[in-house]
């Protein structure tokens, strides 16, 4: 019996250890956005991991995260980022708490987004290491999106393709 009350309670730290470090790692995402929307350069780049890797909605938008502050400083210093808001999240942590993944619905300037991605934990401070935004599109619609996009994306592949 003493066995299994040592087992629960072992159980039960671990499940509240882990809603735990949910609530920081959705503050560490709400913030990480805020701080765009705030176009506070230091906040949203201090938020990410020194290798971290940022994949926009465009197919050319793979960067590293000294590519993407070279992207983005523009825009943050006019005070003008982008403003993004979750408004359903889903996260997923690794047994020993020092990883998690995501993924979730977001309110945009380009209508509902998913974002997604990996955080880890950096000195005990959740931060991002790779997100990825993607641009919802209801299945209805993919046919019309497939004929706008065509005639670029074969253009880019045969670029990419050739390189």
């Amino acid at each position: 019996m003493k066995k299994i009350s040592v087992l629960i309670l072992f159980i039960g730290t671990m499940l509240f250890g882990q809603n735990d470090e949910k609530i920081l790692i959705a503050k560490a995402l709400d913030d990480w956005h805020a701080a765009a929307g705030l176009a506070d350069f230091d906040m949203y780049f201090g938020l990410m991991t020194e290798d971290a890797v940022f994949i926009g909605t465009d197919a050319t938008e793979n960067w590293q995260r000294d590519e993407f502050i070279n992207y983005a400083k523009p825009h943050f210093d006019k005070g003008r980022a982008w403003n993004f808001t979750a408004f359903e999240r889903n996260i997923y942590l690794n047994s020993e708490t020092n990883f998690a993944w995501f993924d979730e619905l977001l309110d945009t300037q380009m209508k509902i987004c998913r974002g997604s991605g990996v955080l880890k934990k950096v000195n005990g401070e959740w931060k991002i290491a790779h997100y990825v935004l993607s641009i919802a599109v209801p299945n209805e619609n993919v046919d019309a999106l497939v004929k706008i996009k065509s005639e670029k994306d074969s253009l880019l592949m045969k670029q990419i393709r050739n390189k």
